[in-house]
């Protein structure tokens, strides 16, 4: 798996992921900074990582979307590459135009920091078959901006062809607005393009994926990744 981390000013998550993309892949990742205009040669997963990039100006990932490097970001994945965008990584997608809909302020205004559950709603992804349809599982949140909005028609489509992929949910997998921790609507912390190739979510799945450091959750969905490119 030959991976890509897309760094820009204010990114302060590029480290923990390209410490998890070697961990898993066994390769190290290139680092591309925002301002290239090409991705190396032989791509084949493009990460966005989390953090503040530009300082959340604007809004979060409005700037980081029309860097130079995003239009490459956006050929690699009308090719059929993988990408994959976490945490600011998710609005940055959203802002470029990748994804659709919005990430708005958290329903309650506060900053979120802790573990979160998650249902994972298909396994059929490359992103997902680490996982069992159904399977709960539990990693980390970081974010002040992390409720997912779009208009009516937009969450039907996103609903009715499965590309909802990751939703909070309580540790037995109920879906409630108990455990619904931004206000996101129905409750929706990870989605798919139209495509299938292209995956934002909020949660930080790069951050349990070493025992020696507590939970391994978040083990799967990279993982899987591999499994997907090398089988491709």
């Amino acid at each position: 798996m030959k991976a890509a981390v897309i760094v820009f000013p204010g990114i302060n998550r590029e480290r923990d992921m390209a410490r998890t993309l070697k961990l898993v892949s066994g390769r190290e990742p290139a680092m591309v900074w925002h301002a290239e205009t090409a991705l190396p040669v032989g791509t084949d997963l493009v990460v966005i990582p989390g953090g503040f990039s530009y300082g959340d100006y604007l809004r979060c990932g409005a700037i980081a979307a029309r860097s130079p490097v995003m239009d490459a970001v956006r050929a690699h994945a009308a090719k059929g590459g993988l990408v994959l965008g976490v945490c600011n990584g998710f609005q940055i997608l959203c802002e470029s135009g990748l994804l659709p809909g919005v990430l708005m302020r958290n329903e309650n205004l506060r900053f979120i920091c802790r573990d979160v559950y998650l249902k994972v709603e298909r396994s059929g992804t490359p992103f997902t078959r680490g996982y069992n349809a159904g399977q709960v599982i539990r990693v980390p949140v970081a974010h002040g901006e992390g409720n997912y909005i779009a208009d009516g028609e937009t969450i039907a489509r996103l609903e009715g062809e499965g590309r909802v992929l990751f939703r909070y949910a309580s540790p037995d997998g109920m879906i409630d607005p108990d455990w619904n921790h931004n206000g996101a609507i129905n409750a929706i912390a990870g989605i798919v393009s139209d495509k299938g190739n292209v995956l934002g979510m909020m949660p930080h799945p790069e951050n349990h994926v070493e025992a020696e450091v507590g939970l391994t959750d978040g083990r799967g969905l990279f993982a899987g990744m591999a499994e997907h490119l090398q089988a491709a």
